[in-house]
């Protein structure tokens, strides 16, 4: 994930006080399902345990934020500073990530006492009146803690699927099945030279500067995600055994790896299939009309080959989404799995943009023109991983609603599916 600051209109003291408390406890409340020893799981390599997520959210307000802003802060623990660092080596070493489920000190007490510890300093910096650059930072933080809420809940997710136990993390019900699926429509657009990038009013991460023109040839967008039975028929038309419909890391991966289904799904008896979800597992059956996820980018481009069609560009997705309102389509009833489609056929945008799964989009990420990364160890946030990754948009179920706007830009390796991960087909021009 990703980012370093832009805030062209900075908050209120009060009011960024405020905010600062709802994003801390909501953490906490995400943490509060969970007991001690879950949160010391870590399920693969890509994940981390809530316990350090917990820590290190709170180490880039200590570090970023105390020790820059606010000259007569104690640290609460001087070997906090490396142990909690994830990847800024102008800052020093760090332990492994692989490594990060061996910390069994300091304690989960200890951790909350440090949550505890910097959000009174933080609050009193803002009481005693922090500067411009300060509250720029603190609504850094702030983003790059609702990042973590999000890693929160992926990561959990892997690691109740890895126990055997598949113990449940929210015991909610689970959408509605819907019958029939709502048809997809091809909206055209007509491309040109178009606007891409941050505006400049409000929070951004710097990966979503600087504004550019990018010139966009005519193209199509589905209305809708690709569902679970759309991309079940592609399973039955032997989609993971076709070279001629994957990219060739792609095929290797698969190979390597032994996919032959999205991630969590579990085959049961008579061929039946049950999907592993944070409200536990469900029938496939049940959830065929929503759309389907954790995929990686090189089952997604496969699943758009073996469609007749593309995964859309980056430019493409934020020209369009840029005119759709953020708070349209996601999800507030709490579920945490996304839903059907409810699209209006005579709706002039596509549903599903915001909120219910990341999309996969062809770019690879590379930085916009005229970027700078910014100065110091946040340097390190964005830039450096501009290279074999590819850029996902729109947000997911796990995605803070806050967090969500047209421009920002999630990236991943072309392998990772952990993630609420998604597809929306594209097209050129006329004909589908």
């Amino acid at each position: 994930m990703a980012t370093t600051e832009v805030l062209q209109s900075s908050p209120t003291e009060s009011s960024l006080a405020q905010r600062f408390q709802a994003v801390r406890g909501r953490t906490a409340g995400l943490a509060a399902r969970l007991t001690p020893e879950d949160q010391m799981v870590q399920s693969c390599s890509e994940t981390s345990p809530v316990k350090w997520h917990l820590a290190h959210s709170t180490w880039f307000f200590e570090t970023f934020i105390l020790r820059e802003f606010a000259p007569a802060y104690r640290p609460f623990d001087e070997d906090f500073l490396w142990l909690f660092n994830s990847y800024y080596k102008s800052l020093g070493p760090h332990p492994e990530k692989r490594l990060r489920a061996s910390f069994s000190r300091p304690s989960l007490e200890q951790v909350l006492a440090y949550r505890q510890h910097v959000e009174a300093s933080v609050l009193q910096l803002l009481q005693q009146g922090a500067s411009q650059a300060a509250q720029e930072r603190i609504e850094l933080g702030l983003h790059h803690e609702q990042q973590h809420q999000e890693l929160v809940l992926t990561d959990m997710k892997h690691a109740f699927w890895s126990n055997p136990l598949q113990p449940v993390y929210a015991p909610l019900p689970l959408p509605a099945p819907t019958m029939k699926a709502a048809q997809r429509k091809w909206l055209s657009y007509a491309g040109g030279l178009v606007e891409i990038g941050h505006t400049g009013s409000g929070f951004a991460f710097d990966n979503e500067l600087a504004r550019h023109r990018v010139y966009l040839e005519p193209f199509r967008l589905a209305s809708n995600l690709v569902t679970c039975a759309e991309y079940f028929d592609f399973m039955r038309d032997h989609g993971y055994d076709r070279p001629e419909l994957w990219l060739s890391d792609g095929w290797d991966t698969v190979q390597a790896q032994g996919w032959n289904a999205p991630l969590y799904w579990q085959p049961g008896p008579q061929g039946a299939w049950d999907v592993f979800t944070l409200h536990g597992a469900a029938p496939l059956s049940e959830l065929l009309t929503t759309p389907v996820c954790h995929l990686s980018y090189y089952e997604a481009d496969a699943y758009a080959r073996w469609a007749g069609c593309r995964l859309p560009t980056e430019f493409e997705w934020e020209h369009v989404a840029s005119g759709i309102s953020v708070t349209g389509n996601l999800l507030e009833n709490g579920a945490l799995h996304p839903q059907p489609a409810a699209f209006n056929e005579d709706a002039q945008h596509p549903a599903q943009m915001f909120g219910d799964v990341w999309e996969w989009t062809q770019s690879p990420y590379t930085a916009y023109p005229r970027y700078k990364p910014a100065a110091g160890a946040l340097g390190e946030y964005n830039g450096k991983f501009m290279c074999n990754q590819m850029v996902l948009r729109g947000g997911s179920v796990a995605t803070p609603l806050s967090h969500i706007r047209a421009t920002y830009r999630n990236f991943f390796a072309p392998a990772a599916c952990w993630q609420f991960s998604g597809i929306r087909l594209a097209s050129d021009g006329e004909g589908v």
